[in-house]
């Protein structure tokens, strides 16, 4: 059962399902939030227990981001649909899931170029974020 916490243990969560493959998202906020851009795998929300008590960010109209209130780790984006988005560098290993793609890469930091073959789109991509997990 895949698992993962914040930094300093506050915050723990369980996945009771599989987890959907890593998707890299370069918009501006996951870029303003993180330091970089965002790695996330996500689950349905009713398979994810959360342990603990995270803050909630209301980032636009439509989504909040959820992050420890002790150590600051930034654990989950909450937007529309069915699945809550999980950072992937908070779940333990090993997780067994790889990156299938990146989104917004038209808002990408000019710092930095995607150098891997992996599917690239300008903005959203439902085929990419809503995959269903194995």
């Amino acid at each position: 059962m895949p698992s993962g916490r914040c930094l300093c243990g506050a915050i723990t969560y369980r996945v009771s399902g599989p987890l959907r493959p890593v998707i890299a998202c370069h918009c501006t906020q996951c870029r303003k939030t993180s330091g970089h851009h965002v790695a996330a795998s996500s689950a349905p929300r009713d398979s994810v227990a959360i342990t603990g008590t995270p803050a909630w960010y209301r980032s636009s109209p439509t989504a909040r981001r959820g992050f420890c209130p002790t150590c600051g780790s930034q654990l989950f984006w909450d937007g529309p649909g069915q699945n809550l988005s999980i950072f992937a560098g908070t779940l333990d290993a090993p997780t067994g899931l790889t990156v299938a793609g990146h989104i917004f890469c038209a808002a990408k930091g000019d710092y930095y170029e995607i150098a891997d073959d992996l599917p690239c789109t300008p903005g959203a991509d439902p085929a990419l974020t809503t995959q269903v997990p194995e």
